[in-house]
């Protein structure tokens, strides 16, 4: 994404256009993640993990491509909104493959040792986070955009491959061939009736709308304010990923982990207060201190988001109440029109300094009234309804249809 901000930046100029590039990137996510909970209950969650690698492969490649030849051709043929359309794509696949991706993680370490498995995920996360965008800044900065999207192609390419290799345990489908329409319904109703649940998702959809945005404008604060290279604005974008692998391997190397909504909701407001102060920042190593310690905090933000669910959802509830959170993230593009809208009339600074303050208050304030987001959840504890001798859902290693 970081490639096709500075691709939208260069031919645009417009705080706008670039919050656009969100949008675009996670609109995908407010319309299918709820279908994408119901696919991880009724198809092989592999082969779907496959088919949505292969959609992002076939996007990179297809603007890789596009951007090789206008190199060919020695003129700009490339208009900056087909960017937009690589992120619809590649957002689709995001959106539909979220829940079944910490599904398989359920499945194949069972409730005990799933917190370090969403860690281990997260730190994953987190490093691409950290080295794309250093790597794409060095390679913007050398080589240009199609050789970016050159090292994007091959990346999809190895995903496909190594997902292809997993062994996923066989699980049986949890929802009857019914109405879609209840089974989203129900999804709701469930996530609504479950206060840790609710608090969590109430969360993530205040993150996603008021902290997550600041993403787009970094690079406009760093060319007009900040005035560095597209190398340096490459460190500077890495370094929330370089906060959050150092809070996803303490949290993964962390033994019995009890407080996962305290650790959730304070990382939520610790990413908050960084980017506040980030708002103020004139000085490029400060801005980079601050957006490390952000990622820090959103560490626990992420790693705890889909952990707390995971461990306090009925099994037969899981995957659907993972959809509602792939729907409360895909709130994301809200908060990127805001913020671009807001951005083009008082200035990208302003707008992520406003959004910042209001967050503090409204997480404060959700965990303040939600209790029970602040207590113990024990990993050998049994889902919320749930009798405490009711086994994991597992069974024996196919390489087929789960």
């Amino acid at each position: 994404m970081f490639i096709l901000t500075l691709f939208v930046l260069e031919r645009t100029g417009s705080p706008f256009f670039v919050a656009l590039v969100g949008f675009f990137g996670m609109v995908s996510m407010l319309v299918l993640g709820l279908f994408g909970g119901l696919l991880a209950d009724k198809v092989s969650r592999k082969h779907l993990l496959i088919a949505t690698q292969t959609a992002n492969l076939v996007a990179g490649l297809a603007m890789m491509i596009l951007l090789f030849a206008e190199i060919g051709l020695a003129y700009r043929f490339l208009p900056f909104w087909f960017a937009y359309v690589i992120l619809l794509v590649s957002g689709t696949g995001w959106a539909l493959d979220m829940p079944s991706r910490r599904s398989i993680v359920f499945d194949l370490l069972g409730k005990e040792q799933v917190t370090k498995g969403i860690a281990t995920d997260s730190i994953g996360m987190h490093s691409s986070m950290m080295l794309g965008p250093i790597l794409a800044g060095v390679l913007t900065s050398s080589i240009g955009f199609s050789g970016g999207y050159l090292v994007i192609t091959a990346f999809y390419f190895v995903s496909v491959v190594l997902m292809a290799l997993v062994r996923v345990p066989k699980s049986k489908s949890t929802i009857e061939r019914s109405d879609i329409t209840r089974n989203l319904m129900e999804g709701f109703k469930y996530v609504r009736q479950n206060e840790t649940i609710l608090a969590t998702v109430l969360i993530t959809i205040l993150m996603n709308v008021l902290l997550f945005p600041y993403q787009q404008m970094v690079p406009i604060i760093a060319t007009t304010v900040l005035r560095i290279e597209p190398w340096q604005i490459g460190f500077l974008m890495g370094a929330q990923g370089v906060g959050s692998l150092a809070g996803g391997i303490m949290i993964a190397s962390a033994s019995n982990i009890r407080n996962h909504g305290r650790i959730y909701l304070y990382g939520s407001l610790l990413a908050l207060s960084m980017v506040l102060l980030f708002s103020f920042s004139n000085w490029y190593s400060l801005s980079l201190s601050l957006l490390i310690i952000l990622g820090l905090g959103s560490a626990g933000f992420g790693t705890m988001q889909s952990t707390i669910i995971i461990l306090v959802a009925k099994d037969e509830m899981r995957s659907r109440a993972l959809g509602v959170l792939t729907f409360a993230i895909g709130t994301g593009p809200i908060g990127a029109l805001i913020i671009g809208s807001v951005a083009e009339s008082i200035g990208p600074r302003n707008a992520i300094g406003i959004n910042a303050i209001a967050g503090l208050l409204t997480v404060g304030l959700v965990g303040l009234l939600f209790s029970s987001l602040r207590k113990e959840i024990t990993e050998d504890s049994p889902s919320e309804g749930e009798p405490a001798s009711t086994p994991s859902n597992q069974s024996s290693v196919e390489g087929g249809r789960e």
